[in-house]
């Protein structure tokens, strides 16, 4: 009866431990409150229901009919966007539309993200236009915004004067924002804010893609204007030459408000009808600030209290572990989590201690890092003393001393060593040779069997080209031939015939894009391994190891073909052998590079003979960096896990980065997130290809790299796929 009750106990304690784990989590919302609509966080004070956000300003509407659901600032008198729309016919005045307030109503403001720490809401906001629909016609479509009333200094959120800018695209066009209060718009008692203008036209200067200064496309930041703050806006348009309304390649002018340095001007934006409005249906980015306010004491108070002072009723900052900053400019103040702290300062236990050992990049450590509530310690390691943080961290013991026992050592090893080698090398030789499959491989004649003296001469640290996770490869003349000889350092257990048969199947691989086998060494613990010398070295070095002065120019048609080529090896290992291959281990490390610049897959074949030949296995071997989740998670490496791992190789080539796999410095991260926002992504490709007539080849070797890397393992194409479109691009770009 006591071994089933146990079993029940450590089963209890089993299922326990997900629901402990998710505990840990710091809360962002009031407990019993949504922290999400859809994948848009909502922390506290903003909130969705009842009870759930600090003031009605901070009210967030989740529709939750749509897919993905949509969050929506709550539309009230003071925050609302109204979209109009109206045909007009010719001779009409300046301002040929009235925007009528009381007839057009309220719709709430769609939310894209909140940031606590920059007291900021992501917001999206119409495309206005302005279009020619016959020479006797035209059409308006308008968008009115209000973020707070008028004339208050208790209003908590307000439109960014310095992260916001007005543009403008279009032919003879003059964008103009205007501050349209409580009053229809426009009137005579409207006031104009800033306006842009663009002056280009037909025959005159060429616009220039991602130029915004006033050739067919003008942008004015807001920050440096007279006004503090635009409570009410609208953009409107006034057209610097009437004739240009005839045109009927340019038939739109377009304005909008929107979040500094998220527009890149295309000049193809100008041309059609309502181009510029479809591309952004949503419409686009623009920035409104928060700051915690007083509004007849019913939810905290305007400022930070005094450091003396009592925290007085409402105060919003929480956590026990957070802190207030006054927003001078906004007569209000924000909270945020203290130092070594993150999380919501808004919420009881918001602000977690962070686990500052995890990231020394921004917590530097020398010694033994060490976390703790509140920071973290770093003595240095034993046998020295220092301050570790800084790397000051000096040996205790004597260098004198160092040197007579590091040499007493030396002669004693060298001694056992000696008697070591003279006694058991023979037999040793013998019974490594036999275990490593020599007898099989004798009688295949299919590669050369080298002895160990005949690598000795070229096993020198002198020689060493690389090192890696499964030991060092050198460089050396062997039968007249450069050759690269792979030395494991990690020893194991193989099977017998095992490394013949994995020989065997690797000496058939005969293929322009794959380093060819010559021949092994058996003599050893763990075989030693003869390959064709390639000179450029990997991909790797050729993308990032490099000097500034000798930075290695790679064009982009290059960098197709090094995709190409390499996917074309690898699926010839999928697909065209005897035996299917799975590399397991794809990065540029593994993609070497010869001459003329042709690659040539390495290392295939290594990872799946120390996992003892089998596809499942408890030892995921492999580059964390490139490495598929599902096998990470599964150990079950198929071929869609090489596919996977070749996406990050498509990143890295189109970038110039390292696919470095941090929380702080994560090029997948970046490149999905700007992929699926639908963001701009230029600044992420290298600068050397990054110009505006190749954006549409980057965009998809882009789209081609997602689809890789596709969480959904079925839903990845197969290498052979990723080759074939790899060289149709090139061919597609040479023609």
């Amino acid at each position: 009866m006591a071994t089933p009750l146990l079993l029940l106990l450590l089963l209890a304690v089993a299922t326990g431990l997900p629901a402990a784990a998710q505990q840990q989590q710091p809360p962002i919302a009031r407990p019993g409150c949504r922290d999400k609509c859809g994948d848009i966080s909502i922390p506290y004070p903003f909130g969705i229901g009842p009870g759930c956000f600090i003031a009605s300003q901070f009210e967030i509407l989740c529709n939750d009919t749509g897919n993905p659901p949509r969050a929506f600032i709550v539309a009230s008198d003071t925050t609302y966007q109204q979209n109009a729309e109206a045909t007009l016919v010719s001779g009409v005045t300046e301002y040929p539309f009235v925007f009528n307030r009381s007839a057009i109503p309220l719709s709430p403001i769609e939310l894209m993200d909140i940031s606590l720490a920059r007291g900021e809401v992501r917001a999206y906001g119409a495309v206005s236009s302005y279009c020619t629909k016959s020479p006797t016609s035209h059409e308006i479509k308008l968008q009115r915004t209000s973020v707070m009333p008028a004339k208050t200094s208790h209003w908590p959120l307000r439109m960014s004067m310095e992260r916001n800018g007005l543009v403008g695209v279009g032919v003879n066009l003059e964008a103009r924002l205007v501050n349209t209060l409580y009053i229809d718009w426009p009137s005579s008692d409207s006031w104009l804010y800033t306006t842009c203008t663009s002056y280009t036209s037909s025959g005159f200067r060429k616009p220039i893609n991602g130029s915004c200064s006033g050739n067919g496309c003008c942008e004015v930041p807001f920050a440096g204007n007279s006004a503090s703050t635009v409570p009410s806006f609208a953009v409107s348009f006034m057209p610097e030459n009437n004739s240009r309304w005839d045109s009927d390649e340019l038939p739109c002018v377009y304005g909008m408000v929107v979040e500094n340095g998220f527009y890149n001007f295309s000049s193809v934006d100008m041309y059609g009808y309502e181009v510029l409005s479809r591309k952004f249906q949503r419409g686009v980015p623009f920035i409104i600030d928060f700051a915690i306010k007083a509004e007849d004491g019913y939810y905290g108070n305007g400022s930070c209290p005094a450091e003396s002072q009592q925290a007085p009723s409402g105060y919003a900052c929480a956590s026990s572990n957070s802190f207030c900053a006054n927003e001078t400019s906004f007569d209000g103040y924000l909270c945020h989590c203290k130092e070594y702290y993150e999380g919501n300062p808004y919420v009881s236990d918001g602000c977690q201690d962070i686990d500052e050992c995890k990231n020394p990049d921004l917590y530097p450590c020398h010694g033994n890092c060490k976390n703790r509530l509140g920071g973290y310690d770093c003595p240095c390691k034993r046998g020295m003393k220092g301050d570790g943080k800084a790397g000051t961290c000096k040996e205790i013991f004597p260098l004198v001393a160092q040197v007579i026992v590091g040499a007493g050592c030396a002669i004693a090893l060298i001694v056992v060593a000696f008697l070591f080698i003279l006694l058991k090398e023979r037999r040793k030789t013998r019974d490594f040779y036999k275990k490593n499959g020599g007898p099989i491989l004798e009688k295949a004649k299919l590669i050369k069997l080298f002895r160990m003296k005949d690598l000795k001469q070229i096993l020198l640290d002198s020689n060493i080209i690389g090192q890696g996770f499964f030991g060092e490869v050198y460089k050396g003349l062997l039968d007249n031939e450069q050759v690269a000889i792979k030395k494991p350092k990690i020893t194991g257990e193989l099977e017998d015939e095992q490394f013949a048969n994995e020989v065997i199947i690797q000496s058939q691989v005969s293929h322009k894009n794959i380093v060819r086998l010559i021949g092994c060494c058996l003599e050893v613990d763990t075989p030693m391994l003869v390959y064709e010398f390639i000179p450029k070295g990997s991909l790797h070095d050729i993308l990032h190891d490099h000097n500034n002065n000798n930075k290695v120019a790679l064009s982009l048609d290059l960098r197709i073909s090094i995709a190409a080529q390499s996917a074309d090896g690898l699926a010839y290992m999928h697909s065209k052998t005897n035996t299917e291959i799975l590399h397991g281990d794809v990065k540029p490390a593994n993609i070497l590079l010869d001459d003329n610049f042709l690659p040539k897959i390495a290392d295939f074949g290594l990872s799946r003979l120390l996992a003892r030949d089998t596809k499942h296995t408890e030892l995921v071997i492999g580059d964390i960096n490139y490495m598929d989740p599902t096998y990470q998670k599964e150990g079950l490496l198929t071929g869609k896990s090489d596919v996977y791992s070749f996406g990050v190789v498509i990143l890295e080539l189109i970038s110039r980065r390292k696919a470095v796999h941090s929380d702080t410095n994560n090029l997948l991260n970046s490149f999905r997130e700007a992929h699926e926002k639908e963001m701009k992504v230029i600044e992420l490709f290298d600068e050397e290809i990054a110009v505006p007539q190749d954006m549409g080849v980057l965009n998809s070797l882009l789209e081609l790299a997602m689809e890789c890397l596709s969480l959904q393992v079925d839903e990845r194409p197969t290498m052979t796929e990723v080759a074939e479109r790899l060289f149709l691009i090139g061919r597609s770009r040479q023609q």
